[in-house]
């Protein structure tokens, strides 16, 4: 393994459109009044609002992205940082446990769009039912800094391509490179060849986090899928 320095800017990371847009509460009450009460009990089982009042067992609230100052301008990005730490999926990721997430990015968007692309594929697998176009925005940022890189190393066992392999020695390396003081790693694309990906393991390795494109991934009857883009 050796250690890269970074000083990159506009890597990508794929979210679904969904958690993009103005609340959808705005249009089931009246007033702005109203809207603070709904969103008050919507946060109660928010893991992002539970984690940013301190009260999630694996993530200290002071890790998160803030504003340093009551007055200071909300920062784009900051709850977008947030919830890819708090929102985590059973079994977790390849470098991330279920208890605690990690913000995943690449150098291109078409190697994000695949990795995207690869896990949605699975659910409809799941179902067995293809059908589906899904909408994805960009969320880029920035990186400085000294990464762990095993892109060159194709047969470590944490690429291993299936998740019941590849993820537990994955999500084990990631926590022994938390535990020397790494903020992230980069590691080859499993789902699309010759990408170049960058997994951060903490909030604070994220900078200037902004919009970029929106994309379609469409699947017509089969498991190939088109992109489009919005």
């Amino acid at each position: 393994m050796i250690i890269t320095a970074l000083k990159d800017r506009g890597l990508v990371r794929l979210i679904p459109a969904t958690y993009h847009k103005p609340p959808s509460l705005r249009g089931l009450v009246d007033s702005d009044e109203e809207l603070e009460i709904l969103a008050e009990i919507e946060g109660l089982t928010s893991a992002r609002l539970i984690a940013e009042r301190g009260l999630n067992l694996h993530l200290d609230r002071r890790e998160l992205a803030w504003k340093r100052r009551r007055h200071d301008l909300q920062v784009y990005g900051n709850s977008h940082i947030n919830a890819a730490f708090t929102y985590t999926r059973k079994g977790g990721n390849r470098f991330n446990a279920e208890s605690r997430g990690a913000w995943y990015c690449s150098w291109d968007v078409m190697t994000s769009i695949a990795e995207v692309a690869y896990h949605k594929t699975r659910e409809l697998r799941f179902i067995g039912i293809f059908e589906e176009t899904a909408r994805y925005v960009e969320l880029v940022a920035d990186f400085i800094g000294e990464f762990p890189d095993i892109t060159d190393e194709a047969s470590h066992p944490a690429l291993n391509p299936d998740p019941a392999l590849g993820y537990p020695e994955g999500q084990a390396l990631a926590e022994k490179l938390r535990r020397e003081g790494y903020d992230g790693l980069i590691y080859p694309s499993v789902r699309h060849q010759g990408g170049r990906c960058l997994v951060a393991f903490e909030p604070t390795a994220i900078r200037n986090v902004r919009p970029g494109a929106s994309w379609d991934i469409v699947w017509q009857g089969t498991e190939d899928y088109s992109v489009n883009a919005v």
